[in-house]
C-alpha cells in the first residue's frame, strides 16, 4: 500500500477528530500541561535550592575556612638583596596576585574585589616600650603586616595614612604604620607613637603610628582571616604554671614597606588571600569543588602556583571541608525528598493511565466499529497516536517552558527528560492501551462484575511479586534508613508507593465481601434505592483497580509528606525548648550571681508573662566519691526549684509532668534532701544518700523520683532539689512562659539584673534551625507534594466518576420512566458512589498510618529539621503520623464523590430523558 496515501488520509482524520471532540483533547492537554510542569519543575527546584545552598554555605562560612590562602617565604638568603626586596614590593605582589587568580582549576574562581595580598610576619616580637599596657606584668607581643589596598578596606579616623619615604629596603630604619581603633584603645596607641623592632643588623627598626583606622567590613576576609588585623587579643602564656595573659596585636604598614621586615627576626612571609567567588557555582559543581581544592593543595595545581609564587609555595583552605559537608547534608535531604518524588510520580502516572482509560472507554464503540469493518490494529493505533500527539506534545512543551521560566538557575536536561517522559507515557500508553482492547472481538453486553469476578493465576503471581518487593523495600528502609551514609536508593524511596499498591490490591480483593454482606439485608427493605445502589456498586468492573490505586497512593503520599513536615516542626520545637527551657530564659549562662528580687518582680510584670520559675542552676557539680560513686563519675547539673512553679512550667511547656510532691515531703531519713534525678543518674546513685559538692557547700541528697527530661538542664544529667534548702535559695535563672511575651521588657529586665545576664527567646532559637536554603527548598517540595497528592486524589475520584457518568445518566432516565423521583435519583447516585469512596478514604487512612508506622524507624529527619542548629544540637528527629494530613485528604475524597454524584443527578434531571432513552444502551 502507498505510504503517502495513508499519511494523506490520516491528516483529515486527526483534524476531524479535534474539531468534533475538542473538549476531550483540551482536558487531556491541560492535565498533561500540569503533570509535565510538575515533572520538569521538580528536578529544577532541587537543582535551584541545592545551588543556593552551596553558595550560601560558602559565602556564610567563616573567612578563615573559605579563603584560599597562598603563602610563600621570601627568596632565600643566598639571593641578592635586590632580588629579595623586589619580591616583597607592591608591583611584584600585585603581578603574582593576577597570575595566581587565573591559575586555580575550575570551578574554583577568585572574587578579586574581596581578595587581598601582602607581607606579614609569622613570629611575634616582644615590644618593650614602657607605655604599653602589661596585664599580669607581661609585655605585649606584636606582629607586622603590609597589606594591600588598606584605604579601600578601612576609614581613616585620625592622623594620616601610612606611606613610604623613598625606597624602603632592608637597611631602612623607620617605617610608618596604622592601627585599628580597637588596637589603639587596647594598647594605648595614638598617632605619633613609636615601636622599636629588633633587627639582625644591630640598630632597631622604628615603626611610627601615623593613623587610626576603622574597618569597613570587619567580617570580610581582609580582616577576619587574621583577627589580629582588626583587634588585639589577650593570650594566655602557655609556659606559665599560673594563668597569666599578655596582649597580641598587629600593626599595618604601608604597602611598599614590606622589604624592611627582611631585617627583623620575625620570619616574614608573602601571602595572597583569595575569597572564593560562589556566584557562578551550581549544584553540579559541589563534587568537583573538593577535587579542585585537592589538586591545588597537593596536585598539579600546586605546581602551577609554585611556578608563579616560588618553589616553597603552599595553599591552605577548608573550602573542601565546606563542600564535603554540603554534599553530606544534600545526600541526607535528597534521600528523604526522593520519597516524595516517587510518590507523586506514581500517582501522576496512574492518573494519566486513568485518563487514557476514560478516553478509550468513551470511544469504545467507535473503535469497535472500525475494527469490525476491517481496520487494522496498526492503523487504529497510528491514528490514536496522531490524535494524542497533536494535543499532548504542545502541552508538554508549554509545561517545560513554564518550569524553566518559573524556576531559574537550574539544569535544563533533567527537566526536559521529566516533561518528555510525561509526553511519551501519554502518547504511547494511551493508544496502546486502547488498541489492545480491540485485538479480539468482544461480546456485546458481556460483564465482569467486581462481586462475581475471580482473580486469575497470572494476577495472583503479579500481586505476590509486588508484595515481595514492598516487603523488601520496607525492610531495607528500616534497616538502612535515609541517613547520609545510605545514599539514595530508588527501591527504598518507592517503599510508600509499594505499600499503597499492595494495600490497593488487597482492598480490591476484600471489596466484594462487604458488598455481599450488605446487599442481603438491604434487599429485604421496602425501598429500592439502597438495593439498587449496592447492586450498581457491585456491577463495577473488576479491572477498575486504577482509581483505587491512584487514591491510595495519593492519600499515602499526602499523609507521608504532611507527617514529614509535622515531624520537622516537632523536632525544631523540641530542640528550641531543650535549648531555652521555656518560652524565654534570663540567665548568666554559668554565672552564679543571684537574680535580684526586684528583677524577679519586674519579669513577673512583663506583658504576656503567664508564669515565672526562679531556679538556681549550678553546672558541672561534682558528686563526692563513695563506694557507689567513683571519683570519675560524670558531673551533674544541680537545680534548685520551687516545686509548685516548676511543675506549672513543665505543664505549660509540654514536658513530662514534674513530681512536685516528691520534693515537698521534707527531708528523708539521714537528713538527706529528696531529689529528682535523670534516669541514668538515678540508676547510678540508687536509693542511698549521696553528697553533692555545690558552690554553697556540701548537700546530702536522696533520689526520690526520676524524670526523663527537664527544662533547666538541657541534655545533661541533673539533680533537682527544693530551693527551700539554704544553699539553693538564691536563683540564678528565670524561666518565663507565655505565648506573646514582650521582648523589649524582658531585655530591659535582663539589663537590670546585670551585664552578665542575657535573654534567650524560644521562638528566636527555633528560627536558627531554618536558615539554610536547602532546608527551605526541601520543605517547599514536601509542601508541594502534599498539595499535589491531595489534588491528584481528588482528580482520580473525578475521573472515576466521569468514566461511568453516561451509564448512570442512562440508568436515571430509565428509572424515571418507572416513577423514580429526583430526590431518589440523587440518593441513588450518592449511595452508589459511597462504597468505593469510603473504601478509598478508610483505606487511605489505614494505609497512610501503617506506612508511617512501618517506615518511621528508617526515616531520619535530622538533616532536614536541625541542620541549621550547628554541631552542638542533638541530631534526632523522628517521623510521626499527623492526624490532619491523614484525615483531610480522605475526607475530601468522600465529600467530592458525594458532591459529584449530586451534581450529576441534578444536571441529568434538568436535561430530560429523551436523548438517553433514544440512545438505547442494550446492556
Amino acid at each position: 500500500m502507498n505510504t503517502g496515501k495513508i499519511q494523506a488520509a490520516c491528516a483529515p482524520w486527526v483534524r476531524t477528530r479535534l474539531r468534533t471532540a475538542p473538549g476531550i483533547s483540551a482536558a487531556l492537554a491541560v492535565l498533561v500541561l500540569l503533570t509535565a510542569f510538575l515533572a520538569a519543575a521538580f528536578p529544577r527546584a532541587v537543582d535551584a535550592y541545592e545551588t543556593k545552598a552551596l553558595r550560601h554555605d560558602i559565602t556564610e562560612a567563616q573567612p578563615r575556612q573559605s579563603v584560599l590562602e597562598v603563602t610563600t617565604p621570601p627568596p632565600a638568603l643566598g639571593q641578592a638583596p635586590a632580588v629579595r626586596e623586589g619580591a616583597m614590593r607592591e608591583d611584584a605582589l600585585s603581578g603574582a596576585d593576577r597570575a595566581l587568580a587565573k591559575a586555580f582549576p575550575a570551578p574554583l574562581r577568585a572574587d578579586r574585589p574581596r581578595s587581598s595580598y601582602g607581607v606579614h610576619t609569622t613570629t611575634p616580637v616582644v615590644a618593650q616600650e614602657p607605655w604599653l599596657p602589661r596585664p599580669d606584668a607581661l609585655p605585649p607581643q606584636l606582629t607586622y603586616a603590609a597589606p594591600s589596598a588598606l584605604p579601600r578596606h578601612s576609614t581613616l579616623r585620625s592622623g594620616r595614612w601610612p606611606a613610604v619615604r623613598g625606597e624602603v629596603t632592608q637597611e631602612s630604619r623607620e617605617v610608618e604604620a596604622a592601627v585599628t581603633e580597637e588596637t589603639a584603645a587596647g594598647l594605648r596607641m595614638k598617632p605619633g607613637s613609636t615601636i622599636s623592632v629588633p633587627t639582625t643588623r644591630g640598630a632597631p627598626l622604628t615603626v611610627r603610628i601615623t593613623g587610626i583606622v576603622t574597618p569597613r567590613a570587619p567580617e570580610s576576609g581582609y580582616w577576619a582571616v587574621d583577627p589580629l588585623f582588626r583587634a588585639p587579643s589577650l593570650v594566655r602564656d602557655p609556659g606559665s604554671p599560673t594563668p597569666v595573659f599578655y596582649w597580641r596585636a598587629t600593626l599595618l604598614l604601608a604597602p611598599d614597606a614590606g622589604p624592611a621586615l627582611l631585617a627583623t627576626m620575625s620570619d616574614p612571609e608573602l601571602y595572597w588571600r583569595f575569597a572564593p567567588d560562589a556566584s557562578g557555582l551550581t549544584a553540579a559543581d559541589a563534587s568537583r569543588l573538593g577535587t579542585s581544592v585537592a589538586v591545588s593543595e597537593n596536585g598539579p595545581g600546586l605546581l602551577r602556583l609554585r611556578d608563579i609564587a616560588g618553589p616553597n609555595t603552599a595553599l591552605t583552605t577548608d573550602l573542601d571541608a565546606i563542600a564535603e559537608a554540603h554534599l553530606g547534608m544534600r545526600a541526607a535531604i535528597s534521600s528523604v525528598v526522593t520519597v516524595a518524588a516517587m510518590g507523586i510520580g506514581a500517582v501522576a502516572a496512574v492518573v494519566l493511565l486513568m485518563t487514557g482509560g476514560l478516553i478509550g472507554a468513551r470511544r469504545h464503540h467507535e473503535l469497535a466499529l472500525l475494527r469490525s469493518r476491517g481496520g487494522s490494529l496498526r492503523g487504529i493505533g497510528a491514528r490514536l497516536f496522531a490524535e494524542t500527539a497533536v494535543a499532548v506534545l504542545p502541552a508538554a512543551a508549554l509545561g517545560l517552558l513554564l518550569a524553566v521560566l518559573l524556576v531559574p538557575e537550574a539544569r535544563f536536561l533533567p527537566a526536559a527528560v521529566g516533561a518528555g517522559t510525561v509526553a511519551a507515557l501519554v502518547c504511547v500508553v494511551l493508544p496502546l492501551r486502547t488498541t489492545l482492547h480491540h485485538r479480539r472481538p468482544l461480546l456485546h453486553g458481556a460483564r465482569e462484575d467486581v462481586v462475581a469476578a475471580r482473580p486469575s493465576r497470572r494476577r495472583t503471581v503479579a500481586e505476590l511479586t509486588l508484595l515481595v518487593l514492598a516487603a523488601g523495600a520496607v525492610a531495607a528502609l528500616r534497616r538502612r534508613g535515609t541517613s547520609a551514609g545510605s545514599g539514595t536508593d530508588l527501591l527504598i524511596s518507592a517503599a510508600p508507593v509499594l505499600v499503597g499498591l499492595i494495600a490497593a490490591l488487597v482492598l480490591v480483593r476484600l471489596y466484594p465481601l462487604p458488598l455481599r454482606l450488605a446487599s442481603r439485608p438491604v434487599a429485604r427493605l421496602r425501598g429500592a434505592v439502597g438495593f439498587l445502589s449496592l447492586a450498581r456498586a457491585g456491577r463495577a468492573s473488576s479491572s477498575g483497580t486504577l482509581p483505587l490505586l491512584a487514591l491510595l497512593v495519593a492519600l499515602t503520599t499526602a499523609a507521608f509528606g504532611g507527617s514529614v513536615l509535622a515531624g520537622v516542626a516537632d523536632a525544631r520545637d523540641a530542640a528550641a525548648l531543650r535549648a531555652v527551657g521555656a518560652d524565654a530564659r534570663i540567665s548568666g549562662e554559668g554565672a552564679l550571681t543571684p537574680v535580684p528580687d526586684a528583677v524577679v518582680r519586674q519579669v513577673r510584670a512583663v506583658e504576656g508573662a503567664e508564669g515565672v520559675a526562679a531556679v538556681r542552676i549550678e553546672y558541672a557539680t561534682p558528686l563526692a566519691a563513695s563506694a557507689d560513686v567513683r571519683s570519675d563519675t560524670r558531673r551533674v547539673t544541680l537545680i534548685g526549684v520551687e516545686p509548685g512553679s516548676y511543675a506549672r512550667l513543665a505543664r505549660d511547656t509540654g514536658l513530662p509532668a514534674f513530681p512536685a510532691d516528691a520534693l515537698a515531703g521534707g527531708r528523708g531519713k539521714d537528713e538527706a534532701l529528696p531529689a529528682v534525678a535523670s534516669p541514668a543518674l538515678a540508676r547510678r546513685l540508687g536509693d542511698r544518700p549521696h553528697t553533692v559538692r555545690s558552690q554553697a557547700g556540701d548537700i546530702a541528697v536522696r533520689v526520690a523520683a526520676v524524670l526523663p527530661r527537664t527544662s533547666a538542664a538541657g541534655d545533661s544529667e541533673f539533680l533537682i532539689v527544693d530551693s527551700a534548702a539554704p544553699s539553693m535559695s538564691r536563683p540564678t535563672t528565670l524561666l518565663v512562659t507565655g505565648p506573646s511575651l514582650d521582648r523589649a521588657q524582658l531585655r530591659a529586665a535582663a539589663r537590670e539584673a546585670g551585664p552578665e545576664y542575657s535573654v534567650r527567646i524560644r521562638a528566636v532559637e527555633r528560627g536558627v534551625f531554618v536558615d539554610t536554603p536547602m532546608q527551605a527548598g526541601a520543605e517547599q517540595i514536601y509542601g508541594a507534594a502534599v498539595a499535589a497528592g491531595a489534588g491528584y486524589a481528588l482528580l482520580a475520584v473525578l475521573l472515576s466518576l466521569l468514566q461511568t457518568a453516561p451509564e448512570r445518566t442512562t440508568l436515571l432516565a430509565r428509572l424515571r420512566t418507572m416513577g423514580l423521583t429526583t430526590r431518589q435519583g440523587r440518593r441513588l447516585l450518592a449511595f452508589e458512589a459511597m462504597p468505593q469512596a469510603l473504601l478509598a478514604a478508610s483505606g487511605g487512612l489505614l494505609v497512610g498510618w501503617a506506612t508511617i508506622a512501618l517506615l518511621a524507624p528508617g526515616v531520619d529527619l535530622a538533616a532536614l529539621a536541625l541542620a541549621g542548629g550547628g554541631p552542638g544540637v542533638a541530631q534526632a528527629a523522628s517521623l510521626r503520623a499527623d492526624p490532619l494530613s491523614l484525615a483531610l485528604p480522605a475526607l475530601g475524597v468522600v465529600v467530592l464523590a458525594g458532591a459529584v454524584a449530586c451534581v450529576q443527578a441534578w444536571w441529568a434531571g434538568r436535561r430530560g430523558s429523551i436523548k438517553e432513552l433514544r440512545a438505547g444502551d442494550t446492556r
